[in-house]
Parts: structure tokens; C-alpha cells; sequence
């Protein structure tokens, strides 16, 4: 919306400060007193949101998509929850996602993005099995499939020999080679009581870590930072909920991507307003920075959100609907004031308002 273009120069943060502040602005209204500054505080709140209005009218009237070269497809075979995790679910899981990945178009996609947790199994099983020599006979030659998938790494250290990830693969066709797997980006941002049990040892002393079915935490990746692809401009992942966050992605010139990829596993919320909500907040992440964004669910909503927040028209897989999206990378728009100052705005706001 045009209001919500204040999230570029301010962020989430400044955005709500403002909203609220200005919202808040009414409310002498209600009380009893002189007139006059209830009258004055009254339009100060009325100038502050038709001011959110118009500089996002503003920059909304000169938003123009520009399209590069870049195909991505986006993949949504919406499997269910509840059948994902039945064993013999697994090669049909399999055969659907293979079946969206090579099924033919007018343009041969350079990227395939599969979501968070795309196969029941992990990477580990995945290469040392025939199906990833199934999974390069769906690409083609040159192109480059970035796969949800959970990986385990040998760490004696470990209470159980090993750690796991929730990562993103960049996985590139090289034609009689097979796959190469390039760049691995891991979560970093984990969710509490889903990818890890806080206090685990102390929780599982008491028995809490066998209620919340956490037999083992994930581990935590390094810092977000954009990963380079072999045949694409180079990508910020973020995977399910760290959409949610401001901040993981540089908008430096020397680091700042040219898009990003959200890949989310919203099947756990069900018939709700769970993967909409979601969508609206990974759109917040193309307004602060100015770049647009991927997402790719297993049951929506998969969409491709332009520079300025904004659905591409008709690239778009709500809930309950399967199928691909083949669409042209949108052109970065330039960096905002928040890419380049951060919270700074948001924290100067906050000493206006308090002084």
C-alpha cells in the first residue's frame, strides 16, 4: 500500500512508530479540557497520515517493473502436512516435484526454487541415493535448482555425533557431470520450541523435550550474506521466518544482492490466515531494501514481490492450488534510505518522540 512506503526510508520499526504515534494523536479528543490543543494534536495525526499517504503515492507513481533476463520458476506441489511425513508417501512427494521442475515452457528457466523442506528426507540421503541422479535428469544443462532440504554434518563434539541444518542447496546442472552442489546457505534464525528447545538440556532433564517432539536441535548457520549462483545475479536466502526480520541483507554496493529468495515450509498453518500473513511480511523485506523477492511454499502462498512490495500481477499461488510460476527477475530498484542507514531512522524518530 502507499502507506506502507515509509517502510523504505524507516523500516518496520520507524513505519509502526509513526503509525502509532499519529494514531495516538486522536485519542485527546475523547477527553474533557481545552479545545484547542486536543484540536491542534488532532490534525498534527491527520497531517502525519496524509504525509505517509502522499510520499507513498509519490513513490509508488513512479514505480516501473523492469524485467531482466533472469527466468526463475517457482515451485509449489502443494503436499499436505500430514501425508508429507507417511513413508510411503515419499517417491510420489518426489515425482510431483520433478514433474513441476522439467514440465516444458516457452523459456527454458535458468532457476528452479523448490521450498523449505521440499523432500521428507534429507540432503545427506538424497546424494548418496539414485534420486538425485532423478533430480539432474528434471534439469536441464546450465540450469541451477535451489532446494529446501535439512543436512547433517559430523561434529564429535556433539551430543549425537552430528549437527543439523535447515539450509537452502544451490544445486547447478552440468550437463554429463550431474549435479554440482555449490553454495549451501543454513538458517540462521531458528524457531524456538520448532528448530530447537531453549534450555535443552535442562529441558530435556524434565522430560519437556519428548513433549514438544524435538528429539535433536538444529544449529544455527553464520550470519545471513548473499550466496553467488553459477547462471543468476547473486541472492540473499532467507529461509521461512527469517522473512520476518529486518536486517539480513546487505544493501552495501560492494554487498548487496540483486534479489531474494524466500523459501518457507506454511504448511504447519493449516486452512488459517497463517501463509497470507506470512506473505505480507516477507513484502516488507523488497520495501526496505528495494529488491524483490521469491517465495516458495510447498502450499502457499508462493508469489514473486516486485522492488516495491507489490505482487507481480498474476504470479501468485494462493493455499489448495499446485503448479509453477515462470517469471522474468524483476530489476532492483536503488538502495533506499533504510538499506543505507539501517535503523538509524527508526532510532532517531524515537529521540523526536521522547524530547
Amino acid at each position: 500500500s502507499a502507506m506502507s512506503q515509509f517502510a523504505s526510508v524507516a523500516g518496520v520499526y520507524g513505519l509502526g512508530l509513526v503509525t502509532v504515534a499519529a494514531v495516538s494523536a486522536f485519542a485527546p479528543l475523547m477527553d474533557a479540557g481545552p479545545r484547542r490543543p486536543r484540536l491542534i494534536a488532532a490534525g498534527l495525526g491527520v497531517l502525519t497520515l496524509g504525509g505517509l499517504f502522499a510520499f507513498g503515492a509519490a513513490r509508488l507513481s513512479s514505480a516501473q517493473v523492469v524485467e531482466t533476463p533472469t527466468l526463475v520458476r517457482l515451485v509449489q506441489a502443494d503436499i499436505p502436512q500430514d501425508y508429507k511425513w507417511s513413508p510411503e508417501a515419499y517417491q510420489a512427494i518426489l515425482g510431483r516435484y520433478l514433474e513441476l521442475t522439467s514440465r516444458p515452457a516457452e523459456a527454458l528457466p535458468d532457476v528452479v526454487i523448490w521450498p523449505e523442506g521440499a523432500l521428507p528426507t534429507t540432503a545427506n540421503d538424497l546424494f548418496s541415493s539414485p534420486d538425485a541422479q532423478a533430480v539432474a535428469a528434471a534439469l536441464q544443462t546450465g540450469q541451477t535448482l535451489l532446494a529446501g532440504l535439512s543436512r547433517a554434518e559430523a561434529d564429535p563434539s556433539a551430543d549425537t555425533g552430528a549437527r543439523y541444518y535447515n539450509s537452502l542447496f544451490a544445486l547447478h546442472d552440468e550437463g554429463a557431470a550431474g549435479l554440482r552442489i555449490g553454495p549451501i546457505y543454513d538458517k540462521h534464525r531458528l524457531v524456538p520450541f520448532g528448530e530447537y528447545l531453549p534450555l535443552g538440556d535442562l529441558m530435556s532433564k524434565i522430560g519437556v523435550r519428548s513433549l514438544v517432539h524435538v528429539p535433536a536441535d538444529f544449529s544455527a548457520g553464520p550470519a545471513p550474506a548473499p550466496i553467488s549462483l553459477a547462471n543468476a545475479p547473486s541472492v540473499q536466502p532467507l529461509i521461512c521466518y527469517e522473512a520476518l526480520y529486518p536486517g539480513f541483507t546487505p544493501a552495501t554496493a560492494a554487498t548487496r544482492p540483486a534479489w531474494i529468495v524466500n523459501v518457507s515450509n506454511d504448511a504447519w498453518f493449516g486452512k488459517t490466515s497463517g501463509p497470507r500473513q506470512h506473505l505480507n511480511l516477507a513484502s516488507y523485506r523488497a520495501l526496505e531494501t528495494g529488491l524483490p523477492v521469491a517465495r516458495a511454499t510447498p502450499t502457499g502462498v508462493s508469489a514473486m514481490i516486485d522492488p516495491w512490495g507489490r505482487i507481480v500481477e498474476g504470479k501468485r499461488l494462493d493455499p489448495g492450488q499446485a503448479g509453477i510460476i515462470d517469471v522474468r527477475l524483476p530489476q532492483p530498484a536503488p538502495p533506499t534510505l533504510y538499506g543505507r542507514w539501517g535503523d538509524l531512522g527508526f532510532a532517531i524518530l524515537m529521540v523526536i518522540m521522547l524530547t
